[in-house]
């Protein structure tokens, strides 16, 4: 899954919204549940699978 898919979902499926521009990468917040996580800059670049288990479990995303 690329970063821009994976942003696309979370968008659309979760209370999560951009929060502000960390050192390298963009942080976002979980609204329900305070949780921060970061994203990528590099949206056609595929995401690690323990990046993408860590995204998963703060955002609460939905994957098909």
């Amino acid at each position: 899954m690329k970063y821009s898919e994976l942003e696309r979902a979370i968008k659309k499926t979760t209370n999560c919204k951009f929060f502000r521009n960390g050192r390298s990468h963009p942080l976002w917040i979980n609204e329900d549940t305070g949780d921060i996580f970061a994203m990528s800059y590099h949206g056609s670049q595929e995401v690690k699978r323990g990046t993408l288990n860590d995204i998963i479990k703060k955002s609460g995303v939905k994957l098909k």
